[in-house]
């Protein structure tokens, strides 16, 4: 039983690791996206679409792992990680909205 709390403990701060390099950043920019085709901003959107849901599952992952209570530390980084998760989707949320505003003022709709 010490194994599996251990292993646990050891996924749960892999996860957190790698989730704090993943969601490093810049801010949105919007001027990025206005030399790009009608094309590469659909793409753009599918790819950020893509990236929100694998972040959500990785969140709900966290989320549901199991954390013994007598770590204390390990409900913290817990909790760290999922709300780093949720700021992380919200970023690419607000890069999807500027995307798709761009998208909405140049492009056709038969091209979308």
């Amino acid at each position: 039983m010490l194994i599996s709390n251990a292993g646990r403990l050891s996924a749960l701060l892999a996860l957190s690791l790698a989730a704090g390099c993943s969601s490093l950043g810049s801010t949105v920019n919007p001027a990025k996206y206005d030399s790009m085709s009608c094309t590469e901003l659909n793409n753009a959107v599918g790819d950020i679409a893509r990236d929100i849901s694998q972040t959500a599952i990785t969140r709900g992952k966290v989320a549901n792992t199991s954390v013994p209570k007598w770590l204390l530390v390990g409900a913290r980084v817990k909790s760290a990680v999922a709300n780093r998760e949720t700021a992380r989707i919200e970023k690419l949320k607000q890069q999807q909205d500027a995307i798709i505003a761009i998208r909405a003022s140049r492009c056709s709709t038969s091209s979308r």
